[in-house]
């Protein structure tokens, strides 16, 4: 049984070029698209697990869990201004730049294809 990650590794498995984005379907979450493998247990004891492209969604209780891509992407729609603009984009990519972090602002995940949506909400 794998055990959770510091807190470090974790934020590294995230999209670094955005902020926790708050998104709505019954009620509001926050969530971030990761960009690389991330597997921890949660709170409830459960384990989480999730590929680069899926998200890790932050619940109004606090519980944190992974939701595959295309499932993320057909049920929630992000709240407009919550995420961040251009120049907040360039301004986290030079202040990475500068620590000698290579720049993963770049790197964009292509939305989960029809195909791929029809299978989650099978």
């Amino acid at each position: 049984m794998k055990t959770a990650p510091p807190l470090e590794e974790a934020k590294e498995a995230m999209n670094a070029e955005s902020q926790w984005t708050v998104y709505r379907t019954r009620f509001l979450v926050r969530a971030r698209q990761l960009t690389r493998p991330l597997a921890f247990t949660d709170a409830l004891g459960r384990e989480q697990s999730g590929q680069p492209g899926d998200y890790l969604v932050e619940f109004s209780d606090g519980i944190k869990r992974i939701t595959n891509q295309a499932l993320f992407e057909d049920i929630y729609v992000p709240l407009a201004g919550t995420q961040p603009g251009p120049a907040q984009h360039q301004s986290l990519e030079k202040k990475l730049s500068a620590r000698g972090v290579p720049s993963v602002l770049a790197q964009s995940v292509p939305p989960a294809s029809v195909e791929t949506r029809n299978r989650a909400s099978a």
